[in-house]
Order: structure tokens, then C-alpha cells, then sequence
């Protein structure tokens, strides 16, 4: 899979592809350093994989309406992450599709989609594999902004946002710091 090449099929010329590439860019190589941070605690963590599904996860922003990402889309960017599973779907990924959909935030939940009344299908969208939650964490270090997407967040500026969805999101990435050897 080139995963640079579907990326560029979706964002065709434009400079949210250069924003897109460059964030993915970012993340991917934070979950290979996370990804290098574990031990006999997760045998088997699919690099290869990890790096696709990091360059991947945000695909689906082509079609949403993210003015500070150049795309001009018709549906609200809180819905990538489920675009993002359609297209990587009908690409033949399915594996990869599973990270675009679960990585929002620290995941959705059920009963996130519920309270927020958020626009998304009612189910859990929260990561499974150890990959997901890598790609996930990843993530929340980097802005997709132009003029801020090369800057890593600190941990506290990563808490500090998540802590606004509740106390329990900041919790599951306290999770992960411990498990990912952070903290």
C-alpha cells in the first residue's frame, strides 16, 4: 500500500493535502517512538501497519467542511473519522478503516455520542488494538492548523483539551501514558 498516493487521490493539489501529509506525518512518526517505547508487554505491534494507519487516519477530512484544513466538504468534521472508515472500506482496507473511525479524541463511546448528541452513528468508536491506541494517542500531539502543525503539544496542553469532554478522557490517556512508557 502507498499510503502517500491515497492520501494525494483525496487531496488531490490542493493545500490541505500538504496540511494533511505533514500532520500525518508527525503522527506517524510519534507512534513509531511510542511504538518503540514498549516492551514484552505488546509483542507483535505491526509497524508497518502503524505507520499506514497513521498517515491514513484523517482521510476522511476531504469531504468535511474544515475551512482551517482547505476542505470544503458538506459534512461537519467531527464525522471524518467514520468517512474516513467508508473510503478506506471501499479502498479494501478494512483494518486501516478501523483506525480512521476510533481515533477521535481518546475514542467515543456510546454514551459520548448520546450526551454530546453528536451526529454520528450510536456505537462504540473507541480504539481496540494496540495499534489503534497508538495512532490515537499519537494524534492528540499535533493540530491539523497550518500555522501549528509542526508544534507538539505537551502533555499538559494534550490534558487540558481532552479535559474539557470530562475528567474520564484524561483519565484513558493517563492510561496510556503509563502503558506507552511516558510516565
Amino acid at each position: 500500500m502507498n499510503a502517500i498516493a491515497l492520501l494525494e487521490k483525496y487531496f488531490p493539489g490542493s493545500n490541505s493535502f500538504m496540511i494533511i501529509l505533514e500532520h500525518s506525518r508527525l503522527v506517524a512518526t510519534k507512534a513509531l517512538q511510542t511504538a518503540r517505547n514498549l516492551d514484552l508487554d505488546h509483542p507483535g505491534v505491526d509497524l508497518a501497519f502503524l505507520v499506514e494507519a497513521a498517515f491514513l487516519h484523517d482521510i476522511g477530512v476531504c469531504r468535511t467542511e474544515a475551512s482551517k484544513f482547505h476542505c470544503h466538504g458538506t459534512e461537519p468534521n467531527i464525522r471524518h473519522g467514520i468517512i474516513g472508515k467508508e473510503i478506506l472500506e471501499e479502498e479494501g482496507f478494512p483494518r486501516h478503516a478501523l483506525v480512521c473511525e476510533r481515533h477521535i479524541g481518546v475514542g467515543l463511546s456510546v454514551a459520548d455520542i448520546r450526551s454530546q448528541t453528536l451526529p454520528l452513528p450510536e456505537e462504540e468508536m473507541t480504539p481496540q488494538s494496540v495499534e489503534e491506541k497508538i495512532v490515537c494517542f499519537a494524534d492528540l500531539f499535533y493540530s491539523k492548523s497550518l500555522e501549528n502543525c509542526v508544534k507538539e503539544k505537551t502533555i499538559a496542553e494534550v490534558k487540558q483539551a481532552l479535559r474539557k469532554f470530562g475528567e474520564n478522557k484524561v483519565m484513558i490517556f493517563d492510561g496510556w501514558l503509563k502503558e506507552f512508557k511516558y510516565a
